[in-house]
This record gives C-alpha cells, structure tokens and sequence, in this order.
C-alpha cells in the first residue's frame, strides 16, 4: 500500500526529461498505486450518484475486476480510449485501466462522430470503452469493449505483477484532450509524474497529505464538471487520497439539482465554472434549501471577476473566506497556481502564487506567461512540434505579469481561443467546419461577452444568396461539438474585411460585434 511515508514536503531538485526542475523527495511514482488508499475508507462512500453509492471498498473490488476483464485484450503502455459522461462506470474503467497498465485516453463525451474518428486515427487504441450515448458516435470497426462494470461479480480480481509499482514515473499516464487554436483537439500526453506531482502540490498547500489526515475525516464534495477534463482527474486522485465522498449530478447539469444535493448530502466543497456558480446563485430554490455545509468553493476554468466573487459571497456567505481559484492549462497538468480564499478577497481578479514546484517567467518580448513544472506534458500524442522549449519552459500562450508579491495577473490570450462555460473551443475547427459546407464562401468565428456562459461563440459567414442560418446549424451538426455549435449568427453576401497582409480582419469583426451587442443591450 502506498503509505503516508511516501508522501513528503521536502523539496529538491532533479532532471526530468533532462531539464533540472522542483521535485519533492519522498513522493508516489505510479498512479495505480492510489488505488490501494481505497482500504484506507473502507464502507465509506466514495461516489453517489442518483440512487447508486459505491463505498470505497467496492470501488477497490470492481476497478480489479474489471481490470481482469481489461487483461485479456491489453496489457502495460496500450492505449484505451474512454468516452462517456460521469458515473461509477467510468470511475471503475479508469482505475481499471491504469491498474492493468495501460493508458486511459479521456475522450469528451460532447464529441461528434468526426471528432470520435479522428481521435482514434490518432491515437490508435486497443480497445475503446464507451457509454451508451457515446457508442452510437464510434464509427464501423472500433475495438470495443463493456462499458458497464458488475459490482456483483465474484471473479478473482486482478492482481498487479511484482514491480508494477518501480515502473517509470515519466512513461504516459493519460492522454487528456485539448483545443489548440488550429484544427482538432490535441492529445495531451501526462506521465505518471505530471498527475502525482500536481496532487502532491495541491496536497500540500492545503495540509491534507495522507499522514495530515486523520482515518475519521473526509468530506461530501459536489462534482459538476466532467471527469474527462484535466480537474476531473485532479478530484479523482485527491478524493481517494483523502476519502471524500463524490457527489456527482445524475445527468446534465440542473441548478435545482444541485441545490438539493448540497442540503441532501451536507456537501462542504465544491469545485466548478463560474457560469454553473452563477446559474444556482440565481435560480429560486437557494433560498429554500439549508446550504450552510456548504464552506469551500473553488472555481476555474475561466475568468473570475471581482464581481462574480460579490455575487457570490453575497449568495453564499458560509464560503467567505474560502473562495479559492487558481490558473492552468491541460498542458501544465492543469494548476500551475494558487489563490486562497484570503487572496481572492484582498487581491480580487489576481491568480494567486506558484504552487510549490512551479517557476513562471513573463517573456520579455511581448508578456507571454511561460511555465516549468514536473506536472507539465510529455507532449501531444502524434505531433512532433510542442509548446515546450529545451529549456523546459512551457509557452502558455496567455498573457501577464507578476507583481512584487508574487501574484500572477493574467492580462490577455495570445492565442485565439474562446472559453464557453469552462469549455475551451478552438475558432479555426470552427471555421472549418463551415468552409466545408456547400454555399458558405467565407467565414470568421470569435467569442463574444454573455453573462451567463462568460464567452458565446459568434460566426460571421459569408454565404451565397439562399442560404439560411437554420441550414448552417442543420449542416454543422455532426461535424463539431455541441458545445462549440455558434449561437450568434450574421450571415452576409459582401466579403469579409481583411488586413494590410491581406488576412481576414477578424479583431475587427469581433471588435464591431461586441460594441453592437453592447449597444443592443443598452437599449433594451
């Protein structure tokens, strides 16, 4: 069992991938081996969802059943491609997958059928485990294997080989997906050490590394946000770690659920995007519903303004002081800093400080925010070019400074992304998309202002006479997420305007768009 020897708050230093970064000394090498903290919480609950509650034991029981069952068809650095929304069934097949050595692809159950295919173009799996929704997206031939896991089943289960655990720290681990600013989402490649690192620090910041907590302790924690993302696999690991209890919506994400759910299951934490924060602060049950468990809320994936931390300390007073947001990206493993509740109350739209192994530079030359880490990517599954230079520093693309105290202040994106409701969309596979479809000459997409989702996508599509806004959302579908499906339309016959290099003008555009909207507000 990985033992609270393991897990230590003495720093050093040490080549990683040849480059001398931050390590700790005495740390976990192999994310399987957190498997075994499950007899740590023994009957306790660990995931609830609906009607289902899976005790920490049975999780243990089935991850290694089902791991026997994954044996027969792969075995140590395969791939297995895992699509499917939140539910012990994927939790299960997670651990599962890592037990037997292989390594879990977390595909985005939002996908399309082309994204599917394109994913196992790339990646090559051995085997794909998809949810019922998602299986009816995998295109003729895909290698697939049950989704479902038998809580019930008396078959012996797997049991890891001898020196399982000494395997290396920086082969793959999972390969979590991204938008980059062009094409499909990248393959984001994490050893085992990107993913141990990230939660040691985040362990540690917070005083809960396992000998810091006592057998009796544990919190109910409210999961919104889907495990496929790099914070659903930071909740994961941390709540085996610490025994919390996963509390997880029964389906899409419903404020009057949630509600209930925290006064049902005394919830003390909960980690989401603003937009979802924003939609229970405003829905009519908060003020029907006993919600003083609830003490702790950390929000990301996207910006947090000093406004929405008001409206959400107004809303919420049990959580003040501890509303806690940070800063990351996939690609740094997903946190590369921190803001406590104190920070975010003094210093309000700041991103906090540097976890414990991370460094930040501010480039020079234009502001970009560069990052080194142990938690940052081996690289894109199957792309040869990479973000990170040879000095180790990752180019995060986002824009900054660092004040006297060591705060970061993020300032703007380099690149051309938008962020709808914590979903990262790349304009350029948009843009795509539509170039494809008969009838549509041209086309700029870009993120406006919406006070709900904080970014909407917006195309401006030059079309030939005849062709409707219903038509190109018909035509889109399948093609692209839905998340990423635009929901401002303004289709026009006269070409798009461009710059002096002769590039479509689409800073100007989206410059025009947002003052219109703006105005269009304004008089309503």
């Amino acid at each position: 069992m990985t033992g609270p020897q393991t897990w230590g708050d003495g720093i050093g230093t040490e080549a990683v991938r040849g480059v001398l970064m931050r390590t700790y000394t005495d740390r976990p090498r192999q994310v399987a081996t957190l498997l075994d903290m499950a007899d740590r919480w023994g009957q306790r609950p660990h995931v609830v969802q609906g009607d289902v509650v899976l005790t920490f034991a049975q999780l243990r029981h089935a991850a290694r059943v089902k791991a026997t069952e994954l044996a027969r068809r792969v075995g140590p650095g395969d791939r297995v491609v895992m699509i499917g929304f939140n539910s012990q069934d994927w939790i299960i097949n997670f651990w599962a997958t890592v037990t037997v050595g292989a390594v879990p692809v977390l595909g985005n159950a939002w996908w399309s059928p082309a994204d599917v295919a394109e994913c196992l173009t790339t990646v090559g799996p051995a085997l794909v485990l998809a949810d019922s929704r998602a299986s009816r997206h995998l295109p003729p031939g895909a290698p697939t294997g049950r989704w479902s896991c038998d809580l019930a089943a008396d078959t012996t289960p797997f049991a890891p080989p001898s020196g399982a655990a000494a395997c290396d720290e920086d082969a793959p681990a999972a390969l979590v997906f991204t938008s980059g600013t062009e094409g499909r989402p990248k393959a984001v490649v994490l050893s085992h050490r990107s993913l141990l690192a990230g939660l040691h620090m985040l362990l540690h910041v917070t005083k809960r590394l396992p000998h810091q907590v006592d057998d009796n302790t544990g919190d109910a924690g409210l999961h919104t946000g889907p495990m496929f993302h790099i914070g659903g696999i930071q909740t994961l690991l941390r709540a085996i770690v610490v025994g919390d209890t996963l509390v997880m919506p029964t389906g899409k994400f419903e404020p009057a659920e949630v509600l209930r759910l925290i006064e049902q299951w005394r919830i003390a934490r909960w980690s989401a995007v603003p937009t979802m924060v924003s939609r229970v602060l405003e829905h009519p049950d908060r003020n029907r519903r006993d919600l003083s468990s609830l003490r702790s809320v950390t929000v990301g994936g996207a910006p947090v303004h000093a406004e929405f931390l008001a409206q959400l300390r107004g809303g919420l007073p049990g959580v003040d002081p501890r509303v806690a947001t940070g800063w990351g990206l996939t690609e740094n493993g997903g946190q590369a800093t921190a803001a406590s509740g104190r920070d975010t109350r003094d210093r309000p739209g700041s991103c906090g400080r540097p976890l414990p192994l991370v460094e930040i530079r501010i480039a020079e030359a234009d502001g970009e925010i560069l990052v080194r880490s142990p938690t940052q990517m081996i690289g894109y599954f199957g792309v040869d070019t990479s973000p990170i230079d040879g000095q180790g520093w990752l180019h995060t693309g986002d824009l900054g400074h660092v004040d006297d105290d060591g705060y970061l202040w993020i300032t703007g994106r380099a690149k051309d992304m938008i962020i709808r409701g914590g979903e990262n969309i790349a304009p350029a596979a948009v843009e795509q998309a539509l170039a494809a479809l008969p009838g549509v000459i041209e086309a700029a997409v870009f993120g406006v202002p919406s006070t709900d989702l904080g970014e909407e996508v917006m195309a401006v599509v030059v079309v030939e006479p005849g062709r409707t806004e219903q038509e190109l959302v018909d035509s889109l579908r399948g093609r692209i997420a839905s998340f990423a499906m635009p929901s401002r339309w303004r289709l026009q016959h006269e070409t798009l305007p461009t710059t002096h290099s002769g590039k479509i003008d689409k800073s100007g555009l989206a410059a025009q768009a947002r003052a219109d909207l703006a105005a269009a507000g304004e008089k309503q």
